[in-house]
């Protein structure tokens, strides 16, 4: 499908009325965890257009290029709205998070397993572990909470177990820092990958640092402080390889491509007939979204589309499946990187006095203030061993004991074995 050979309709035409824009929730209990995710995933997309077209907003002094992002995001606000309103109210913050996490790790596998950039891939492959990591400390803290067990909330598509551990992924702000990429160059999947990690890592981080004062007791409270600021350096990694050289108006164009190519993509593997529904009337939203900012485009800067995108057929569909062989031959070949300014290194090859080590001894004199951590040792004080569901034993020797919480892959040199990062080629 090539949207932009789609007719769109009057961008007035996407209002709804206080009725229409609120839906009817999904059960929790019968729902896909992948229509669930997909939720998510299209709740931060169109958070970052919102956001994305605020910003531009304050940088221009044009106020009838202003009105014109006005009305687009007022609409793109009723969209987002009528998303977030399907989570159902008998769903817990905890309940929802696993899907926030499962989203982090299958959406970012499947992104890196086609990615052509072998510097966007390692960069993915890198946040994968973390993220992976992400899911089963908040696995065992909703079974001591709610005495629920996470593997049934994934739907067992996405493996639940130690990942490179939380606890080392607090690394100097510098060295999250990474390259930009091109987008007049790169190619086409690689720039929708870079803005989709980016809304969806984005997404993650927010309701992580709203909802962390709402939890109900200290643990959960400090879990969600904890990788929050873990979410911070996600964000700031993909965003910056976001292409900071295009203009304000390329960018936007850029971002309404991006909406009406997830939306497609949401409506071609959905399962769930009401939600398919939704994806489509959201898909004839975007498109016309994305016929005004070429617009835009056009009559600002003199510019066609064609000039951005060339090539404006969307790429396969984006879907969201299980990735468990995926994710464990990143784990077994990577866990013990860590970020280094652009790139990424072992501890092996750091020197002692490198900024990773110093900001850890910072932030962690002492690995039993770090709730990541508690959590595990906590549910093994309960329940004799920590909360997992694998398919067979961690790659890795020194994440297979569940009953102790492993606080040196990852952080501290040796600690585990890895090789080095793969390209797609």
């Amino acid at each position: 499908m090539n949207p932009f050979e789609h007719k769109p309709m009057p961008i007035i035409s996407g209002f709804g009325n206080f009725k229409q824009i609120y839906p009817k929730a999904y059960n929790k209990n019968e729902t896909d965890p992948y229509t669930k995710t997909r939720i998510i995933l299209m709740n931060g997309t169109e958070f970052e257009a919102n956001w994305f077209s605020h910003r531009f907003t304050r940088h221009t002094t044009n106020n009838d290029l202003r009105r014109e992002l006005a009305l687009t995001r007022a609409v793109e606000k009723q969209q987002q709205q009528k998303l977030a309103m399907l989570k159902p109210c008998d769903e817990s913050p905890l309940e929802h998070t696993i899907g926030y996490e499962q989203l982090a790790v299958d959406l970012t596998a499947e992104l890196a397993k086609r990615e052509k950039d072998c510097y966007v891939k390692k960069a993915l492959d890198f946040a994968l572990l973390e993220d992976f990591d992400h899911l089963y400390r908040y696995a065992n803290q909703l079974e001591m909470e709610q005495g629920i067990q996470a593997e049934r909330l994934v739907g067992r598509y996405t493996e639940i177990m130690p990942g490179r551990p939380t606890i080392a992924h607090h690394r100097h702000p510098k060295d999250n820092v990474k390259r930009n990429i091109n987008s007049k160059t790169a190619d086409k999947e690689t720039v929708l990958a870079t803005m989709i990690i980016t809304a969806a890592e984005q997404q993650t981080m927010n309701y992580y640092m709203n909802i962390s004062n709402f939890a109900t007791n200290d643990a959960a409270r400090r879990l969600y402080q904890e990788i929050a600021l873990v979410e911070e350096e996600h964000v700031t990694q993909y965003g910056s390889l976001i292409d900071s050289n295009a203009t304000w108006l390329e960018m936007l164009l850029w971002h309404e491509y991006v909406e009406c190519y997830l939306y497609w993509s949401c409506f071609m593997t959905e399962t769930h007939p009401y939600i398919k529904q939704i994806w489509e009337e959201q898909l004839e939203i975007e498109i016309s979204h994305l016929h005004k900012a070429a617009h835009l485009l056009e009559k600002y800067e003199n510019k066609h589309w064609q000039q951005v995108i060339p090539d404006g057929k969307f790429p396969r569909p984006l879907s969201l499946h299980e990735n468990i062989d995926y994710v464990r031959d990143i784990l077994a070949d990577t866990v013990q990187f860590t970020g280094n300014r652009e790139d990424y290194e072992k501890l092996e090859n750091l020197p002692h006095d490198a900024d990773f080590f110093r900001h850890q001894k910072l932030l962690i004199p002492d690995a039993e203030i770090v709730q990541s951590h508690l959590v595990i040792d906590k549910h093994i004080q309960l329940y004799g061993k920590d909360y997992r569901y694998e398919t067979k034993p961690n790659p890795h020797n020194a994440l297979q004991d569940r009953f102790c919480d492993n606080v040196t892959v990852g952080r501290v040199p040796h600690a585990a074995n890895s090789t080095d990062f793969d390209c797609n080629c």
